[in-house]
């Protein structure tokens, strides 16, 4: 099986690897995310070469092997097709792709969440806090009896210097943790992937751990862009994937196609 493994394939896999070695067991794998992971574009900690380095970044061994099994199954016969160079060029464009997306859409919700806050120190009252907790930043404010307590105590004395003080510290952190969040993973290059298989071969039928029976590349690639989709649009309190990043590996991979329409042409 690993025998038929392609050269950029293998050495992707390689590479993926051996840094995630690097940071689990000689450095640390929060000095790694936070150095090399995403940032939002206006954080001081951004650095451009983010872009490329969070697609080497990975936050733990499932997200490592879930994004590496992929790539080995469906990479190699993509490589086949396009050559080791061009995919390669489809791999770091798809992951490209998907980091500008996520930047763009990340940029806007941190612009947003700062001018709800923004309203919120403004003039800090109890209301307020509570709609801009429930409403702009629901996964800081759900679960947390710390932050529960604090804004009842605020509603019982809504003149408290202390709890205006408390509640303007908690929006600005709610702001700063939004902002700060890295992005990390190879997930937008291989989200890439999946889409140019299920372009190319979308016929050819999948079997998968978690679905009961075969189904086409195409209906799988469908489900699994609008489920991305859904879930990107939905928020649901917890959920810390980068979905927008997905599409956009999609997307871009998308793009390409249509670009390298006279290579695809024979696939379809």
């Amino acid at each position: 099986m690993f025998g038929n493994l392609t050269p950029t394939v293998k050495n992707l896999l390689i590479i993926n690897i051996a840094i995630f070695a690097l940071q689990s067991l000689i450095f640390s794998t929060d000095m790694f995310v936070n150095l090399f992971g995403l940032r939002y574009i206006n954080a001081e900690t951004f650095r451009p070469y983010q872009f490329v380095t969070h697609l080497f970044i990975h936050g733990g061994l499932f997200h490592l092997f879930g994004n590496m099994f992929a790539l080995f199954i469906f990479g190699p016969l993509l490589e086949r097709v396009w050559g080791n160079q061009r995919f390669l060029v489809f791999y770091l464009v798809t992951g490209l792709g998907a980091s500008l997306l996520y930047s763009g859409i990340n940029y806007y919700e941190v612009y947003q969440l700062e001018q709800a806050a923004d309203q919120v120190l403004e003039e800090t009252t109890p209301e307020r806090l509570s709609t801009f907790l429930l409403e702009e930043a629901e996964f800081a404010y759900q679960g947390s009896s710390q932050i529960k307590a604090l804004v009842d105590g605020f509603y019982d004395n809504p003149n408290s210097s202390s709890y205006i003080s408390q509640g303007r510290q908690l929006v600005q952190q709610v702001v700063q943790s939004k902002a700060n969040i890295p992005m990390v993973g190879a997930s937008g290059a291989v989200f890439g992937i999946l889409m140019a298989f299920g372009l190319l071969f979308p016929n050819t039928e999948l079997f998968l751990l978690f679905f009961p029976f075969p189904i086409k590349a195409k209906y799988f690639v469908l489900f699994y862009g609008a489920y991305e989709l859904w879930a990107g649009f939905s928020r649901q309190p917890g959920d810390n994937v980068a979905h927008f990043a997905h599409l956009g590996g999609m997307l871009f991979a998308f793009i390409l196609l249509k670009i390298w329409k006279d290579k695809r042409n024979a696939f379809y």
